[in-house]
């Protein structure tokens, strides 16, 4: 966007008000936080001024996420968990900061206790804040972005705002999510004043005005129907701002982000690029390329005792597991270390195995075949085979010519055909589309739940129901359950497993990755029993009642750094039922059936 007309220059002066208010009310934060540590002003003036300054925040996160994430991930406005920096060889632990961090503290029960630590970030964070207020109130009048920010904060507001995710302590979620889309909506009109009078504009305007009011009229965080307000205002109102992007802006976002700017669903099968994740470029793919692909895929020949293929772990008709607690090694009667997770949407993330030690999907392959309880075997045995193999030699040489048997081609295949099996046609998915009405109101309120109560949405993030963590969908999170090693014994005890702390990636070798694995995604469960990283949870029943105990920690165990909640969710069985109905619901293997017939 550049600033040359009125309605741009509007637009300007109207952002710039709003980060002046909010260097106004961060300081005054500061402020009464001080007041609060010498035990000069009380606890609800601390609240009241720590939800003012989020709520102006919020006012402005579209922009600020927008054009500067990283700064706003680490300074302003990050998760409150602990993270490290690498610098050199040196690898710190570092502690949450921003308005996150904050609303946990000040509406936590001890938060007297923490008076210190919050007067402390309260002045680090009016300091951060300041550094980048310079910077937005002096920057050109050259913008890019407006409309793809919007719509990034939909997508925020939904899987992030009103899930709870932003507002650990105060549950403000849906007073945040109105502060975001009103004024949304009023830079949105002065943006576009020449197109008052057009259908698109008074429809994105309603939608506007209609989403504020919805979340007026249902201010409750347990009941918000987050289902209803999803279908009838967040994605009706993502697919008409869409109308409103210019190619410039797509093209520039592509080379940046997992997200595709041309889909007009959250929920739709594009609403993300799997390309953004593995070193096959879309120009490159073609169906010959997942035919090769799909028959190494089914081809024991290929592992070291020509026994074992990949559908031997990643079985179709199981939702492309195998439906063991641990997989099955090249030993007669030994298993691998880990269940084996699902391969339908796996793609979508950057980080693969539930250590996340590999870092592309290509990578991941290379993972199974040099290991020795695995495929036990080696590039250069496989190319050989290959080599040796008239059929394969033919298929290789008509798409990569000559000479095409090779490592990085070989790559390529498998990586096609791993890539493909995607899964976003589920009823659920339909349901949202409004492709169908055929949902049940079990699947219904389970959602709700899963969104809401239940908390499942703050790791298992929409639409991919995943650790993959929005809007932009670059970056996976892995978290510390407090997983036991067999569910059914009594005393409880502790899986061993340390996960990603022993993944040999030397700048993860810290404690606060001790027992913490990969959040894989609910899609497909149905399928895909028995569950975590070892296999110890046979149902979704269970699954539920760990969570619905508070994981490990929730039962009394001592857990190191839990990231899940030790506070009981109080769960009723109508409630648990309600959730499985919705998981189900997000059951689609019909990439399986195509596996099968082509």
């Amino acid at each position: 966007m550049s600033f040359t007309n009125n309605a741009d220059t509007e637009a300007k002066n109207y952002l710039e008000s709003e980060f002046t208010q909010l260097q106004k009310l961060l300081a005054e934060l500061d402020i009464i936080a001080a007041t609060y540590q010498e035990s000069q002003t009380d606890v609800t003036t601390l609240q009241a001024a720590v939800s003012k300054a989020r709520l102006q925040y919020k006012k402005v996160e579209f922009y600020l996420e927008f054009h500067y994430p990283e700064y706003i991930k680490s300074h302003i406005n990050g998760a409150p968990l602990l993270h490290l920096e690498v610098e050199g060889t040196q690898t710190n632990i570092l502690p949450a900061e921003g308005l996150q961090i904050l609303d946990e503290q000040v509406f936590a029960d001890h938060v007297f206790e923490e008076r210190n630590a919050i007067a402390g970030l309260a002045r680090q964070l009016q300091s951060n804040y300041t550094m980048l207020y310079k910077r937005l109130i002096n920057r050109s009048n050259t913008d890019y972005g407006e409309i793809e920010s919007l719509r990034l904060e939909l997508v925020r507001i939904f899987s992030m705002g009103v899930t709870g995710f932003d507002t650990p302590g105060s549950l403000n979620g849906l007073s945040e999510a109105s502060a975001s889309l009103e004024s949304m909506q009023q830079y949105f009109q002065l943006l576009y004043t020449e197109e008052r009078s057009k259908t698109q504009f008074k429809k994105a305007i309603g939608l506007f005005e209609g989403s504020q009011q919805y979340l007026k009229n249902n201010t409750d965080f347990e009941t918000f129907d987050r289902l209803t307000f999803l279908t009838e205002y967040i994605d009706p109102l993502y697919k008409i701002l869409g109308t409103f992007q210019s190619k410039h802006e797509t093209d520039v976002l592509g080379y940046t982000s997992s997200w595709n700017v041309e889909s007009e669903s959250i929920f739709g099968a594009n609403f993300l690029n799997p390309y953004a994740f593995t070193n096959l470029k879309k120009e490159e793919d073609s169906k010959a390329l997942w035919e090769l692909g799909k028959q190494l895929f089914y081809d024991p020949t290929i592992s070291g005792n020509q026994q074992i293929s990949c559908a031997t772990c990643h079985d179709p008709a199981k939702g492309f597991t195998d439906g063991l607690p641990k997989s099955m090694s090249n030993v007669q009667g030994k298993t691998v270390l880990r269940n084996s997770p699902t391969l339908l949407n796996a793609v979508y993330s950057d980080r693969y195995f539930y250590d996340l030690r590999a870092f592309t999907l290509e990578q991941q392959a290379e993972h199974v075949i040099f290991n020795t309880e695995e495929f036990n075997t080696a590039y250069a045995a496989i190319l050989q085979k290959l080599q040796n193999n008239a059929s394969y030699q033919k298929q290789f040489q008509k798409l990569f010519g000559k000479p095409s048997v090779n490592r990085n081609n070989f790559s390529k295949a498998l990586a096609s055909y791993v890539l493909s099996l995607q899964s976003f046609n589920s009823p659920f998915d339909r349901f949202v589309r409004g492709e169908t009405s055929a949902l049940s109101a079990s699947a219904k309120r389970g959602f709700n739940l899963f969104t809401g109560k239940a908390n499942c949405a703050t790791c298992h993030f929409a639409p991919t129901f995943s650790g993959l963590v929005p809007p932009l969908y670059s970056e996976n999170e892995s978290e510390i359950l407090g997983v036991l090693a067999d569910n059914q014994a009594i005393p409880h005890r502790l899986d061993t497993d340390s996960g990603r702390l022993s993944n040999n990636i030397n700048t993860e070798e810290a404690w606060i990755y001790e027992k913490s694995f990969k959040t894989s995604t609910v899609r497909n469960i149905e399928l895909t029993a028995p569950y975590f990283h070892n296999g110890a949870y046979a149902t979704l029943e269970e699954v539920i009642d760990f969570y619905d105990q508070g994981g490990g920690g929730g039962m009394g165990l001592v857990v190191k750094n839990q990231t899940l909640g030790e506070d009981p969710l109080n769960l009723t069985d109508t409630e648990k039922q309600d959730l499985i109905a919705f998981m189900k619901s997000l059951t689609d293997n019909s990439v399986a059936e195509k596996s099968v017939l082509n």
